[in-house]
């Protein structure tokens, strides 16, 4: 191209017209240097962009979770989780979160859809939870959740899924009974309180799961809540109402606010079938 472009500059012979080849040849190598210099100038700033650290991606997700009451922010906060885990897949405080995420997503939306799809993707997180870090419990009782609460809006899945639920919460146990205050225990309990019995169900082996968390951790209000239900159903129903007062005069534990307010309005329905 410069070549043809010194065509049309003057006579074709000489050193004259050898100078002027020359000449524009040395500006084209000029002019491409230019561009290749403006190239890489313009890619500097790509280069040296950093990777936003986990633990500033796990903090703000933290704080969305914090006012989970509002789905937006616990949509918002999978979304932080997800965009943190493609630049570090193998990073297991992202996994578990992304399952404990999935699970209330998934257990308090009104869309079913949405609820199949974060039931869906909290199984998956927690399975590479428990992949990356098996000797810890947090993996094991979250993947435990999603299994529990897809075997709630799945008739098949909670034919098969049952024996999963017992395993990851056996294991959890194991590791850390005070998991989530004994939390599951509460899993176990409403595994066996929910399941009929031909796959299992058996009420007094909930009550005894019910009443070791509370062993453990006696202001879990779900604990509470769940061990009134339980011996509603033997007719207990005096040892109902004392977990219902109970549950009512409880003070939350600091983040455990939305899980006590939605205890108390669940045992106050309770409490009229009481009546």
């Amino acid at each position: 191209m410069v070549y043809e472009t010194t065509r049309h500059l003057g006579p074709q012979n000489g050193k004259f017209s050898g100078n002027r080849r020359k000449i524009a040849l040395l500006a084209g190598v000029f002019l491409l240097a230019i561009v290749v210099g403006s190239c890489r100038k313009h890619d500097a700033p790509r280069e040296a962009t950093q990777v936003r650290p986990v633990s500033e991606a796990i903090a703000e997700a933290e704080k969305l979770y914090s006012g989970r009451k509002d789905l937006i922010k616990v949509r918002q906060g999978l979304i932080v989780l997800r965009q943190a885990q493609v630049a570090d897949p193998s990073n297991y405080e992202l996994a578990w979160r992304l399952a404990k995420f999935d699970y209330y997503l998934g257990s308090h939306s009104s869309d079913s859809a949405e609820q199949e799809k974060t039931f869906r993707d909290g199984i998956e997180a927690g399975k590479l939870a428990v992949q990356l870090q098996d000797e810890k419990p947090e993996g094991h009782f979250w993947l435990g959740a999603n299994y529990g609460g897809y075997a709630e809006i799945s008739t098949l899945a909670g034919l098969t899924e049952i024996d999963d639920i017992k395993h990851e919460m056996e294991t959890v146990i194991k590791l850390d009974e005070g998991y989530e205050g004994g939390s599951a225990y509460l899993v176990l309990g409403e595994v066996y309180l929910e399941s009929p019995r031909i796959l299992g169900g058996d009420v007094q082996k909930a009550i005894q799961n019910f009443e070791r968390g509370l062993k453990i951790d006696s202001n879990n209000a779900q604990l509470h809540l769940n061990l009134a239900k339980a011996y509603l159903e033997v007719n207990r129903k005096a040892d109902a109402q004392k977990q219902i007062d109970t549950l009512l005069t409880m003070k939350a534990d600091p983040g455990y606010e939305p899980e006590l307010e939605e205890a108390v309005d669940k045992a106050r329905e309770l409490q009229e079938k009481l009546k």
